[in-house]
């Protein structure tokens, strides 16, 4: 039995019905391949013979190799495909429905010190590229974006007068951000000075930033750029682009943002998922606590 003749209809299916995103579409098929390829190694042939005992092993023989964040993900993979198999009548009920999800521990995230951010900042420019560097990791940080979110930025979607930028964020979700005023000011220079000589391929001419071929950055050279930067500022620690993104938000915490907003503006579609962002700064509101409470 080969999955993959179903595979093309489900990856439009989650396209047109589930518009999700690319990269989590890529992630669905990475993970049925591996089940095909484990239907294969066991030469089983009949779909409707497909039952929950199989898929169990299947899961636990990953689970042996990848961590329980990612098993979660492998189970919600086989869990809408085996639902779009039964919506399209290939087989009568999912053999997946009564798995459990495996308990993730969440770690809280590393948070820089607007000392640290700053020195990173001011490092990126030292490099080539460095007004670019200097300001993709200033709009990261003041934005609060995910790596995809910067790599896909548009000329046409920053709004200088209002101190705006729109960001097509998961699910080709739509969001206006806020920009600083150390963050636009950056951009405009960016963009005036350095982004008009770089590049004449059409397909790039709105992206905001390149690389020196004229080609949109990948997610990894934007990892590069951060890690250049804070080895440059000495900083010992295991620094992403997402690292930023936890330090916008947290910061905002810290000076008194309301969770609703930071929730918005982080894109985040349940608010659990902007909480944990209170748990990281638990010392903070202690000692806001002790500092402003009547009962002292």
């Amino acid at each position: 039995m080969n999955l993959s003749t179903y595979f093309k209809d489900f990856e439009n299916f989650l396209k047109l019905e589930r518009n999700l995103s690319i990269n989590t579409i890529k992630s669905y098929k990475s993970d049925l391949k591996k089940f095909n390829v484990f239907l294969s190694d066991k030469s089983f042939k009949k779909l409707s013979l497909l039952n929950s005992e199989i898929v169990r092993e299947f899961l636990y023989n990953q689970s042996k190799i990848v961590s329980a964040k990612t098993q979660g993900r492998i189970i919600s993979t086989l869990k809408t495909f085996f639902n779009f198999l039964v919506l399209e009548k290939v087989i009568k009920e999912s053999p997946i429905g009564n798995i459990d999800y495996p308990k993730i521990h969440s770690k809280i995230p590393l948070v820089l010190s607007t000392n640290e951010i700053d020195k990173i900042i001011n490092c990126a420019f030292s490099k080539k590229f460095g007004l670019r560097n200097q300001t993709i990791i200033e709009v990261i940080y003041s934005c609060g974006l995910r790596v995809s979110e910067l790599t896909e930025m548009k000329i046409s979607n920053v709004f200088f007068d209002e101190s705006l930028i729109k960001i097509l964020g998961k699910g080709n979700k739509e969001r206006f951000i806020p920009l600083s005023g150390v963050a636009k000011k950056l951009l405009y220079n960016y963009i005036k000075c350095e982004r008009k000589n770089i590049g004449n391929d059409k397909q790039y001419v709105d992206i905001v930033f390149l690389n020196n071929r004229g080609e949109k950055l990948t997610r990894v050279m934007v990892y590069n750029i951060i890690n250049d930067a804070a080895l440059e500022a000495k900083i010992n620690k295991k620094i992403s682009p997402h690292t930023l993104r936890h330090s916008f938000a947290t910061h905002l915490i810290e000076n008194g943002a309301d969770i609703i907003s930071i929730q918005k503006m982080l894109g985040h579609e349940n608010i659990v998922t902007t909480e944990k962002y209170l748990h990281v700064n638990k010392k903070h509101l202690f000692e806001t606590m002790i500092k402003f409470h009547p009962r002292k």
